[in-house]
């Protein structure tokens, strides 16, 4: 079954369970005043059930439509749906044969199938107990408990089908189990709690036995399990109120425990999938509880369920409550969108989550990276897009989208969701909003991701200059040093064999050597002074630059009164950024001129690099590597890098280093 078929078919599974649990609520709401207590579902232990059960289809839903390969969610489904047709039957049957006596057809039927339908469910949640959370037995040594478990609830469901078929006639006389043998009434007292048994001990001999993440989605659950049980055995042998009440009380905590191993410790990898179904569900979930609390609850209580009173104080606590817990239960969404997943898989996720929640064919998340616009995840896992460049904050368009959304926070652009439909299958409204919705939410998580972006590009980048940088020193000592040592040790040979023979000779050849040697000397200074030059750390920055000015092919005015001494690491970034910025004018600007000016306020120090050249567009042309490794060297110290050109106006490079 394909994904597509699979969420179709579960979604309509869902949606009937649904509507068979609602139906039943609102018949036993028409028929409260109409049936005696005693046949009445409207009291605060079969409204607690109803609600309880809603949970069932909407988890089976979840699960079916998102992991179709796994039998725990066609489980829930198959769950919910017997218990819609159960409850459903059982209101409809009270109504056509007691509460409204002919006013519908087929009641007879539906209390038949209301008296067996009950172990569909049953023997469903026995199974959910032995395949959690893979689908699978843990082992084939397993078979034979699970061959035990589904042959007592299929003897169970047939007998009581029996038992209800012998008193078709008379549905009302009774429990149905009154019309079986009593040796089939013993046998199912014996095997219904042992095959639950086995059950739970298959749950919990898994959670013994596991490690790791699945130990932590197991531990909820396995204890939930064990509480269900004995709740669901008491509420059978006992049929009291309380029992009742403790029974879908602990229902509720098995489906928080199956909440809890989704979206905390990430089972299926769908917990942010649900995350717009929990908030909204909860609150839904919270309003009819707070209203069925009430009015059947404390009205039971008072012996008036029907006091206007008590349903305007419902609607009162309602409306006081909902925005706290709406605030309550999207600021948890928004906490785990921040924080669920680890770095590399967040975006990846994103774009998952959007392309499910829209039905796009395509989602991008894209990343701002410097001053471009970088694929960083596509739901569909196909060949990453182009990077596009940035100017300034405003979102670049984006190619082949059907909406491109920004991810903004604090005015600053940090990356975009860009959404593709399939053909003729336009992005509805509803899709808009929960693209800008992620989007608005998005922003710490794509905050982060950009930080760790700029530093592993900035790391790749620094390592790839100082393999240069070693390059180029292995370079200038073969080329240059070496060389000049060869040529001395060759004259130096020649001069030793003719010393004797033509002391002229050898006379001219010393003082060659002696000419090489202060040449050789001169290189190594040069090479010293591209290490570190001794200038910078004996005499400071304007002494140094203009040292290096005298050099420069074209003139070059520094411009650095009284700028005193910092730190050494501070003087080499600013050092090495204004010979990079010189290099590049020489080379590339076309100038006739350039000038370097230091300035240094309140322990701060700011330089600028300016020419007169051709420049070009700042705005669109992205930084080179010399750029790069400025700005690398200098957000290294705290410290930002800004570039200003334009075409026949020049170019001008600041850096900015705070006091340190």
């Amino acid at each position: 079954m394909s994904a597509r078929t699979a969420r179709w078919v579960a979604g309509w599974i869902a949606a009937g369970s649904v509507a068979l649990i609602a139906g039943s609520l609102l018949l036993a709401y028409l028929d409260r005043q109409l049936l005696s207590p005693a046949m009445t579902t409207w009291d605060f232990s079969d409204v607690l059930n109803g609600l309880s059960v809603l949970a069932i289809p909407v988890i089976g839903f979840v699960l079916a439509s998102r992991r179709p390969g796994n039998r725990i969610g066609w489980l829930f489904l198959a769950a919910g749906l017997a218990s819609g047709v159960n409850g459903f039957s059982r209101s409809y049957g009270l109504r056509a044969l007691l509460a409204a006596p002919g006013s519908l057809p087929a009641g007879r039927a539906a209390m038949w199938l209301s008296s067996w339908t009950i172990g569909v469910p049953i023997g469903a949640f026995a199974f959910l107990l032995l395949l959690f959370p893979t689908g699978q037995l843990r082992s084939p040594r397993w078979r034979l408990a699970a061959w035990f478990v589904g042959g007592v609830f299929a003897l169970w469901v047939v007998a009581v089908l029996v038992g209800a078929t012998r008193v078709w006639s008379h549905p009302f006389s009774g429990s149905v189990t009154r019309a079986l043998p009593p040796p089939v009434v013993t046998a199912l007292a014996v095997l219904g709690p042992a095959a639950l048994v086995t059950s739970v001990a298959a749950v919990v001999v898994r959670f013994v036995r596991s490690v790791g993440e699945e130990r932590l989605q197991l531990k909820w659950f396995a204890a939930a399990a064990v509480v269900a049980v004995v709740a669901f055995i008491t509420s059978v042998m006992t049929s009291s109120v309380i029992a009742n009440v403790l029974n879908s009380l602990a229902f509720l905590c098995l489906y928080a425990a199956i909440a809890i191993a989704v979206l905390k410790y990430r089972l299926y990898e769908i917990d942010i999938v649900i995350s717009k179904a929990v908030l909204y569900g909860s609150l839904a979930v919270f309003i009819t509880a707070v209203y069925a609390a009430l009015v059947a609850g404390i009205g039971t209580l008072v012996g008036n369920r029907h006091s206007v009173l008590l349903a305007a104080l419902a609607a009162a606590v309602v409306a006081v409550a909902f925005q706290p817990v709406r605030q309550w239960a999207g600021s948890d969404f928004a906490r785990r969108i921040g924080g669920t997943y680890a770095a590399g898989d967040v975006l990846p996720q994103m774009a998952h989550i959007v392309a499910a929640g829209t039905g796009a064919e395509r989602v991008v998340v894209w990343l701002r990276v410097g001053d471009e616009l970088r694929p960083g995840a596509s739901s569909d896992g196909g060949p990453p897009a182009t990077p596009l460049p940035v100017t300034g904050h405003e979102l670049p368009t984006l190619p082949e989208a059907d909406l491109n959304v920004p991810v903004v926070s604090q005015g600053e652009l940090l990356g975009a969701i860009s959404v593709t439909m399939p053909r003729d299958e336009p992005l509805r409204p509803a899709g808009r909003q929960l693209v800008t919705d992620a989007a608005s939410q998005a922003g710490l998580v794509l905050a982060n991701a950009g930080l760790i972006e700029d530093l592993r590009a900035s790391r790749q980048r620094l390592i790839t200059a100082q393999d240069e940088a070693r390059r180029r020193l292995e370079r200038n000592l073969h080329d240059g040093a070496q060389q000049d040592l060869v040529a001395l040790s060759i004259k130096a040979q020649l001069a030793d064999v003719t010393i004797d023979e033509d002391p002229a000779q050898a006379k001219q050849l010393l003082g060659e050597i002696k000419a090489d040697a202060a040449g050789a000397l001169e290189n190594l200074r040069d090479l010293a002074r591209g290490i570190y030059p001794p200038l910078l750390a004996d005499l400071g920055l304007a002494v140094a630059l203009n040292a290096q000015a005298a050099k420069s092919p074209l003139p070059v005015t520094v411009e650095a009164d009284a700028i005193g001494r910092f730190g050494q690491d501070t003087e080499a970034a600013v050092y090495f950024c204004c010979l990079e910025a010189l290099q590049n004018t020489a080379k590339y600007a076309h100038a006739t001129q350039a000038r370097v000016c230091l300035q240094a306020q309140n322990g701060s120090l700011r330089f600028t690099v300016s020419d007169d050249g051709t420049g070009y567009d700042a705005r669109h042309v992205p930084m080179g590597s010399g750029l790069r490794n400025m700005a690398d060297r200098l957000a290294a110290l705290g410290g930002r890098l800004e570039v200003r050109s334009a075409p026949a106006h020049g170019t001008t490079i600041t850096g900015h280093l705070p006091s340190l």
